[in-house]
């Protein structure tokens, strides 16, 4: 496996471990670091990373843009003060992990 798609299975096992970490109800301090580090990786890591494939490029402009999606909807979980509201909030969360968990394996397939 290349470097390159090392860093794509690093930011696959991060996501994996947050959504774990969502299913089982992890407090949402605990959710805003994972995010803070998922960021740090991706905008470290991997962005600056040249990619002669178009569609591999497309899937990281996809991604940069559900990582900001999911900081907004993270900030709305922890705005939530009802439980529906919260429970609700947390299956959008999952949705786009699972969205960029899929994204990842796109790449790895490409690789």
């Amino acid at each position: 496996m290349s470097l390159n798609l090392e860093k794509y299975q690093s930011l696959v096992t991060l996501l994996d471990e947050l959504r774990q970490g969502i299913i089982t109800q992890i407090d949402v301090v605990e959710v805003r670091q994972r995010l803070a580090a998922l960021k740090q990786l991706f905008g470290q890591e991997i962005a600056p990373l040249m990619e002669d494939d178009w569609r591999i490029q497309s899937y990281k402009t996809e991604i940069s843009k559900q990582l900001r999606l999911l900081e907004v909807d993270v900030m709305f979980l922890q705005g939530a003060r009802q439980p529906a509201t919260a429970q609700t909030r947390i299956n959008v969360i999952g949705d786009r992990l699972n969205t960029l968990i899929q994204y990842c394996h796109a790449i790895l397939q490409q690789g």
